[in-house]
């Protein structure tokens, strides 16, 4: 889900080469990271949420932030979480990792089809049989049909190649996400001068998250899954001229950008929208509905409810887009089979992006086996929650035994403090995902009444994880026993794999690992030069007999002007 920054956006140095520049990096990961999409949710803590808020920023956004700059600096080959994790940990992990990612946005595409049909109303100027409707819907599946049928038409899109889908969610975040949080923070000053009361105390102790045991704090979980993808950008930490000093300057003024976003958003909905009244499937036509009123519009929510369309489409096509290229990517070198691993002309997995689409329209049928839809909601959203929980575990522990297994493979970033530093910042993130995941599995005091008995709520959340892991490790084990490797795949094999290995073992050379990648076959075919393991840079000069290869980085393989040795 990375973007390819244009011409506008970067720099270029004196041999042509683009850099992106700090600002639209920081920009780049603030599009990524920020939205309104859990800003309903986390109104229920009211002022605390700034709290949950700031701790998820310094617990999980902050230890991302930086592991994912030293394994983007180190390994900065095609697939990235694939790639480190598949360097740290084996395959099987990182072929996992990519599943987890796919499956958790398919689950969220899904879970997000039976709130649209419920807010069908919220598109005519009838507010009041709105909200009824999105209570009470009825003909929700032809509804669901006719939102599932746009939603086709946006996975045929994505088929389009980079260019399409890229502007698409460029102007989508902009026309369906800035402009309305600029234009409620400008109406609710004017609510608040007019004389109405907040519906939350604004006193430094409403700041504190209240406790009434873990249920309370359930919801808190999506705080952290608000940060998740801050890893994506890091994929373009070489294309920066300093990457010691602007990736981290990046992430901070990003992480301070995408907190003030949160915030801001989920304040205005807890001052305006009691407690009591906050229905996270419609809480945000509600806040609409009652600002526009301060200026004698009451029916601006329906400007507000069409122009969030264009936000919805853009998170569709990215979410669609991203998950399957990679996947379809990493299938190629021999972990899907060979039906699902075609390119269309425009560079696209169309099967995979048109299987996902097919899972995501079975999800939102599956509503129908369940008597609430914002129970339905609630119950895949923490299920995602800990997919993606699951899927920095897995980053981390790569990190760290990638800290043991290549010490001296160069990495243009380095997480400051040794290895102090590393363990110190891995257990934060570690210990933010486990907490995380505690909480997601804990029934929401909010919505007892929606997602029903804690049994039902805990045995579907474990039912929905079983399948996507069951479904991992049985892709992974069916592909060692078939020839699925597309021999014109474009994955370097991993740094292991070409020092003889045939699991991630210690080795200490410090010989980059795109320069041993560089004079190799794609993944999945045979090794054809195989490295010593602890070989260092300067014998492997004196091996090529070249006298310039002394970077850190080599030239991309696909570089017109390379030539092998």
């Amino acid at each position: 889900m990375s973007s390819k920054p244009d011409s506008t956006t970067k720099s270029t140095n004196k041999q042509g080469q683009g850099y992106i520049s700090t600002y639209a990096l920081i920009m780049m990961n603030v599009a990524i990271v920020a939205g309104l999409g859990n800003d309903a949710q986390q109104a229920f803590y009211g002022l605390s949420s700034v709290t949950l808020f700031a701790i998820g920023a310094l617990v999980f956004f902050v230890p991302t932030a930086l592991v994912a700059a030293e394994l983007a600096g180190g390994w900065s080959e095609r697939g990235g979480i694939f790639r480190w994790v598949g360097e740290g940990m084996g395959k099987g992990w990182a072929f996992t990792c990519l599943l987890i990612l796919w499956f958790q946005t398919t689950f969220n595409l899904g879970a997000g089809m039976p709130n649209f049909a419920a807010t069908i109303g919220f598109f005519t100027p009838n507010y009041d049989w709105a909200v009824k409707f999105a209570k009470n819907p009825s003909h929700e599946l032809i509804i669901m049909c006719l939102f599932l049928a746009v939603f086709w038409l946006v996975t045929w899109l994505a088929t389009r190649g980079a260019k399409t889908f890229s502007s698409i969610s460029k102007y989508g975040v902009t026309i369906g996400t800035i402009i309305p949080l600029a234009t409620i923070m400008i109406l609710v000053i004017v609510w608040l001068v007019q004389g109405h009361t907040p519906a939350i105390k604004l006193e430094p102790s409403g700041l504190v998250p209240k406790w009434h045991g873990m249920s309370t704090l359930a919801l808190a979980a999506g705080v952290f899954f608000s940060y998740a993808g801050i890893d994506l950008n890091a994929a373009h930490i070489k294309q920066l001229k300093n990457p010691k000093k602007q990736f981290p300057i990046a992430m901070l003024v990003a992480g301070l950008i995408a907190f003030l976003v949160f915030v801001v958003g989920t304040l205005i909905i807890a001052i305006v929208i009691p407690e009591k009244n906050i229905n996270i499937i419609y809480a945000l036509y509600s806040l609409y509905h009652e600002l526009g009123a301060t200026i004698g519009a009451p029916w601006m929510y329906m400007i507000f409810v069409y122009v969030g369309f264009f936000a919805t489409l853009a998170m569709w096509i990215t979410n669609l887009a991203g998950p399957s290229f990679m996947l379809g990517q990493a299938g190629r070198s021999g972990f899907l089979p060979k039906q699902l691993q075609s390119n269309n002309k425009h560079g696209m997995p169309s099967k995979m992006l048109y299987l996902q689409a097919i899972c995501v329209t079975a999800i939102a049928f599956v509503v129908k086996l369940l008597p609430n839809v914002e129970g339905f909601f609630v119950m895949i959203t923490q299920t995602v929650t800990i997919l993606y929980m699951l899927y920095y575990v897995l980053m981390f522990v790569s990190f760290l035994r990638l800290r043991y297994t290549q010490p001296n493979r160069p990495r243009t970033f380095t997480v400051p403090g040794g290895k102090v530093g590393a363990w110190l910042v891995s257990i934060i993130g570690l210990a933010a995902c486990v907490f995380g995941i505690a909480l997601s599995l804990y029934p929401p005091a909010q919505v007892k009444k929606e997602v029903g008995s804690g049994t039902v709520y805990v045995v579907t959340i474990l039912v929905l994880l079983a399948i996507v892991l069951l479904l991992a490790f049985g892709i992974y084990q069916a592909s060692k026993r078939h020839d699925w490797v597309d021999k014109d795949n474009q994955f370097a094999p991993f740094t292991w794999e070409i020092e003889g290995f045939d699991k991630p073992k210690k080795a200490l050379s410090n010989i980059p690992s795109e320069l041993l990648s560089h004079y190799q076959d794609p993944m999945g075919m045979p090794i054809k030069q195989t490295f010593d393991p602890n070989e260092t840079m300067d014998e492997f000069n004196k091996k090529l007999g070249s006298k310039v290869v002394t970077q850190t980085t080599a030239t991309p393989k696909e570089s017109p002007d390379t030539t092998k040795k």
